[in-house]
């Protein structure tokens, strides 16, 4: 290059390459390597450069058109001494960089982790709270509904499922104030109240990306505190559904209010529980096969044919296990009023753990 043609340079504060004239010039002139000090000195006008927010291509533009517009005077030293030099100068000035932008990231997460387990548990002032979440699209005057997705094995955030499920809800709703988080090995999305398809669209994404785990959505709730109501319904959500073995792969806590109702008073459901099923303890076989031969029962909406299927028995077997209940029981599965005693029962032995559990 002629000492008379311009080289444009770009804009980057000349506090990022202070000394790296002087560095190319001594090291070119002597041809001695960098020395532990310049390498350091480097690496923390790479770190200042990426907090002041400057991108990494842009700066190394400004370190090569520098080198350039010193080419005159360090051209005695040969185009490969050159080169080296500025590669290795170059080199240390990105590795400061990209250590700035890696604490930068981890105290992001950390932060981000922080807010999600002060959102879900309620634990931080409501006021700081309020100011946080809008930074990650929430806005607590309107009301909220929690998701909560469990697999086979937990995830973080930084799990492909993690990142796979938060990649689809961003290209199929954009930027609708939806936040995607883990907690305790499961994935957690909270969404406004109103936007019930972007929760079911995450149940499937979840479903899918958890290898066909269990998803379950609570109710809108206003307010922070309405994100904390919705997370635990969530959360017992899917606690009854693997108390009481259910199929379903998402549920509802709308669906499922029923189950808190004929729990909330355990001593009175595990009175009923004993006064009701205690006889078929006697059995022979002990509880258990005539406590499943009501479940199925109920679950196949009390049609002895297809719950004999279910239980892989004859219709004539399956009968006489009815039967045999109703013997042992005095309630007859097939009465109405004792049918919707019996149901009740065989729920809370679920819920309870009866019999294996004593109630």
């Amino acid at each position: 290059m002629s000492g008379g043609e311009s080289v444009t340079r770009p804009e980057v504060p000349d506090d990022y390459l202070t000394g790296y004239a002087r560095i190319l010039a001594d090291v070119c002139g002597t041809g001695r390597r960098l020395t532990r000090e310049e390498l350091e000195a480097l690496r923390a006008q790479g770190e200042r450069a990426a907090e002041a927010g400057h991108g990494l291509r842009t700066l190394v533009r400004r370190h090569l058109a520098e080198a350039r517009a010193s080419s005159p005077a360090l051209a005695a030293a040969g185009l490969d001494r050159v080169l080296a030099v500025v590669e290795q100068a170059v080199d240390a000035f990105a590795e400061g960089h990209e250590r700035a932008q890696r604490l930068a990231m981890r105290q992001e997460e950390a932060g981000r982790r922080e807010f999600v387990d002060d959102l879900l548990y309620g634990r931080s002032d409501l006021g700081r709270l309020a100011e946080r979440a809008e930074r990650y699209g929430l806005l607590f005057s309107g009301s909220h509904a929690v998701a909560v997705a469990e697999g086979g094995r937990p995830v973080d955030d930084t799990h492909p499922a993690t990142r796979q499920v938060e990649t689809a809800l961003v290209t199929r709703f954009g930027e609708r104030r939806i936040l995607v988080a883990t907690k305790e090995g499961r994935l957690v999305c909270v969404a406004p109240g109103g936007q019930d398809e972007a929760l079911s669209f995450f149940a499937k994404q979840a479903y899918a990306a958890t290898g066909g785990g269990r998803v379950a959505i609570g109710r809108p709730h206003p307010g922070a505190g309405g994100v904390v109501h919705s997370y635990e319904e969530a959360l017992n959500a899917l606690d009854l559904a693997e108390r009481l073995d259910l199929p379903e792969p998402v549920l509802r806590a709308v669906d499922l209010l029923v189950y808190p109702v004929l729990t909330r008073d355990r001593q009175a459901m595990a009175d009923l529980v004993r006064d009701t099923l205690g006889p078929l303890r006697t059995a022979r076989g002990g509880a258990q096969p005539l406590l499943d031969t009501l479940t199925v029962y109920f679950d196949a909406g009390c049609t002895a044919a297809e719950a004999a299927r279910r239980l892989s028995l004859s219709v004539r077997a399956f009968t006489y296990r009815l039967e045999r209940i109703h013997q042992l029981t005095g309630a007859d599965p097939a009465d109405p009023v004792h049918r919707y005693t019996l149901q009740t029962a065989v729920i809370g032995a679920r819920l309870l753990g009866w019999p294996e559990r004593d109630v």
